[in-house]
Order: structure tokens, then sequence, then C-alpha cells
């Protein structure tokens, strides 16, 4: 019997912008897409032939039983298609994807729900769909419930839920209903920290079961800890393939030698009101630099423009990571209050920092900004900074970069502790002078 449980040959998915589906379930559809239908022909009439690209191109890979597989690669890369040809909920173009096992999958919020069922019959439904029995779903059922944690709404319909109570209903029904083959996408980020860490528990535990395991996640760390092989793709193709921190080395390299100007960057969210177009490491003295030391003040200058006059309730956010995923530091405006009440079409925002917190290394900004709700613009990995050992704590000693993520201020002093006859403890502060 083969020990391969997923073979990919050549895997190519070409999508149309701006294509619509061709078949309408019902009158209300139908019309919808009589209308939407005429004014594409009007569009295409003007504009010319529609647009296609190509967001898999000649994938080719095979994952083994038991193997725990990360997929890594830039926004648009192609992985979350790869995840959805897979899944069956999208036919590819060309080549093919040979599948050995019950798949169960993870892949948005709400993937496989009925949003008019309630928790509970969206638990027997997806056990069904997985071609499990009555029984054996009934056996999981509690602990899928307290998994979840949404115990007292799991007679609820599924439309009333939050979007964590989802996530985390839909990954405790995928991870506890015995699939062979569990394919997971970026959804996990959906829920909170705590969350997170008991998700990928549970995937080191299903691991450990023998099952296999497509993961796709920017989490580096995340991705080495479980994956025992990783695949890279990029610009729709696979470009590497193997040991999960070689694979990892590859992709983090990509960045430092990306010479893509912010403004031109194409692998970006949001609906376009705001657009980052620069950002700059400002030194104490307010001249660009390349490099920051640890300990000193210093400035993020991130440039945009938008084509709106009318901006309102502006969120700006800088997060900083380590180069193995790991969130070090979140720059939030609204977290700190701050409001923007006019925004000129273009400027730049700056945000200064005392005493620069971040050990010696190297680390990638991710730029955020949402614009009255709504997310204007995302640009992951957006610039690399590179923080060299400054003398933080004043003491004329540098902490090395093995020191740790994150320096902070420190007051350290000595007590004694004498036991009385009465059996009580005296503590006595001691003096740099007194230490013995």
């Amino acid at each position: 019997m083969s020990d391969v449980a997923i073979r990919i040959e050549n895997l190519s998915k070409q999508f149309t912008l701006g294509a619509g589906k061709v078949q309408h379930d019902t009158l209300r559809d139908q019309i919808a897409g009589g209308i939407t239908s005429f004014f594409r022909s009007q569009r295409s009439a003007s504009n010319g032939k529609p647009h296609t690209f190509w967001a898999l191109t000649d994938v080719s890979f095979e994952v083994k039983k038991g193997e725990v597989i990360g997929i890594i690669g830039r926004n648009g890369a192609g992985k979350s298609t790869l995840l959805k040809i897979l899944s069956r909920i999208t036919e590819p173009t060309s080549g093919f994807a040979d599948i050995h096992g019950r798949v169960a999958s993870l892949l948005e919020v709400g993937t496989g729900f009925h949003p008019e069922l309630t928790g509970r019959e969206n638990i027997y439904l997806n056990g069904a769909i997985l071609g499990m029995k009555k029984t054996e779903i009934a056996r999981k059922f509690d602990d899928i419930v307290d998994f979840a944690e949404v115990g007292r709404f799991i007679d609820t319909a599924v439309k009333h839920y939050s979007s964590g109570m989802y996530v985390r209903l839909a990954f405790a029904v995928a991870a506890h209903l015995e699939p062979e083959i569990l394919l997971i996408d970026e959804v996990l980020a959906v829920g909170d920290t705590a969350f997170q860490r008991k998700c990928l528990g549970k995937m080191g535990d299903v691991a450990r079961d023998g099952r296999t395991i497509l993961f796709v996640s920017h989490n580096m760390a995340a991705i080495e800890g479980l994956c025992t092989g990783a695949q890279m793709l990029s610009n729709s193709r696979l470009v590497h393939s193997g040991n999960t921190a070689d694979v990892i080395a590859a992709y983090l390299s990509s960045f430092q030698i990306s010479r893509t100007s912010l403004a031109d960057r194409r692998d970006r969210k949001g609906d376009g009101d705001l657009i980052f177009t620069d950002v700059e490491f400002l030194a104490e003295t307010g001249t660009p630099v390349e490099v920051i030391q640890s300990g000193r003040d210093m400035q993020f200058a991130v440039s945009y423009k938008s084509s709106k006059t009318d901006l309102r309730n502006l969120e700006i956010s800088i997060d900083l990571f380590a180069q193995s995923g790991q969130c070090m530091l979140i720059l939030n405006s609204e977290m700190v209050g701050t409001n923007f009440d006019t925004i000129p079409p273009t400027g730049r925002f700056t945000c200064r920092i005392e005493r620069f917190p971040l050990a010696p290394g190297q680390y990638y900004l991710t730029l955020f900004c949402r614009v009255n709700g709504a997310i204007a613009d995302w640009v992951q990995q957006a610039a690399l900074l590179i923080v060299e050992g400054g003398d933080f704590y004043g003491s004329g000693r540098l902490p090395p970069s093995s020191h740790g993520g994150f320096l902070v201020a420190q007051d350290w002093n000595l007590e004694e502790l004498t036991e009385t006859a009465a059996g009580q403890t005296l503590v006595t502060p001691l003096t740099l002078s007194d230490n013995p």
C-alpha cells in the first residue's frame, strides 16, 4: 500500500477577474446574475477582454502519510488557492491532485457550516460529511464543545455567532472528528492568543497521532515548531521545498533581496482608501538611518497617499516581528487613544519611541490602517529593521542578540533575611557598599 497521502502534479489554476457564476440556483440569483452580466458586458465592450491571472502554475509535490507540511509564502502567492483545490472547493485549470484519505479543512471562518443550523446540528452535519457514523460523532461531541468553549450557545443558530466563536467551533470540529488529512489556512489568526496556543497544541496532538496536516501560516515560529517539512510558493509557483528550517530561511531572505518600493507592492490587502508609500527610521535628531540602536530614542515615519478628502476614524498600527514570525511589539494609535481629526491627501504618520527596547537582531515591520472600521491598507513585511546593540541600561554593557527579544528597565537590590528567636523573619535592605 502506498504511503503517499497527497500527490500533486503540474497543478495550475487560472482566474478571470470580474467573472461571475454561470449557473444560478434561485430566481433571485438569476435576476442578480442577469443584471451583473449586463454591466460586465458593457465594461468588456469598452475595456476589452477580461483580465486573467494564474494563481497557481505547474505546482508539483508529494506529502506522505503522517507528515506535517507547512505552506509558506507572501500574500497572493497561491497558498489558499492550493488548499481550496485540495478541499474540492474549486477545480484546477490543469494538472491534478490525488488525495488518499478523509479530509477536513478549515480555510475561512464558517467553512462547511450552515448558518441556519445550530452548533450542535453543524457538528453532526460535518461529521456526516466526513463519513462518520452518528455514534462516532456522539462520542466526540463533548470534547468538541469543551474545546470550542461554546457550550452555552451550542443550540443557537451559528449565524448569530461572533467570528471568534465560529472559528473556535470550526477548528474543534475539524481537529476532533478524526480526519486522516487536515488542511488549515491562516484562519486561526481570528482567535485570541490563548486560543491560538490551544489550537497549536491540538495540532501537535493530531500530528503525533500520525495524521497528515497541511498548514498555511505566516507565523514562522509555529511552522518551525509543528512541521516536518515545508513548501514555499512565490508568484504562483513552487520555489522551495524540503527541510523546514531551510525553506523558512529562503522565505525570510526573500524579503531582504526585494527592492520593490512600498508604493508598488501588490501583495497588500484593503480597499485602498489610504495607501502606505514609504517607511523610514529616524534617529533622535530626526535624521533617516538604516540601523537602530537599542536604548536610543527613535521614530518610525510612515508616508501615505489617499484619493479621499474626508477620511475619519483612522487607526494606524506598526507591528514588529522577529524572523521566527513571533510578534515582538505593536505600536497602535487607537490603543493609546490618539485620534486623527483631519487627514490631508498626502502626509506622514510618525511614532516616537523612547529608549527603543528590542534586543539586537533583524525584525520585520507590518503596516496596517483601518478607516471607519474597514481595512484601508495592510502590508506584511513592509520593511526590514536592523537593530544593533546599544547601552540600554546605562551600564556600559551592550546586550547580545541572545539576551532575549525585549529589553526592559530593571532595578536590582539585595536584602538580608534573618530569623529571630520568636520565629519571625527580618528583612534588611543592603546597599551596594554593604554587600559582602
